[in-house]
């Protein structure tokens, strides 16, 4: 396959968190197919975002309790300390 330099300058390198079995159907599914896990989770992204914008999903409203905002200690920009918080570690 042929990939032009210009178009891998114009991709960005990210992180994020995946459950283990999630990662290990799409690592199978990609090998299945002949493609790279990036090529794959770039054309379920593709898709999911085609799909989004011609029926949008309905979301229902979370619910709300009374309190006095966020735990001492708590940082929402540190997702790892986040999760880690809720697992009660």
């Amino acid at each position: 396959m042929y990939v032009s330099v210009r178009m891998l300058t114009h991709m960005t390198r990210t992180t994020f968190r995946l459950p283990d079995e999630l990662l290990a159907a799409a690592q199978r599914r990609a090998r299945e197919t002949g493609r790279t896990l990036t090529d794959l989770l770039t054309d379920a992204l593709r898709n999911e975002l085609r799909i989004a914008v011609t029926a949008p999903r309905v979301c229902e409203p979370l619910p709300v309790h009374g309190g006095q905002g966020l735990r001492p200690g708590v940082d929402l920009a540190d997702t790892s300390a986040l999760e880690d918080r809720m697992n009660g570690l």
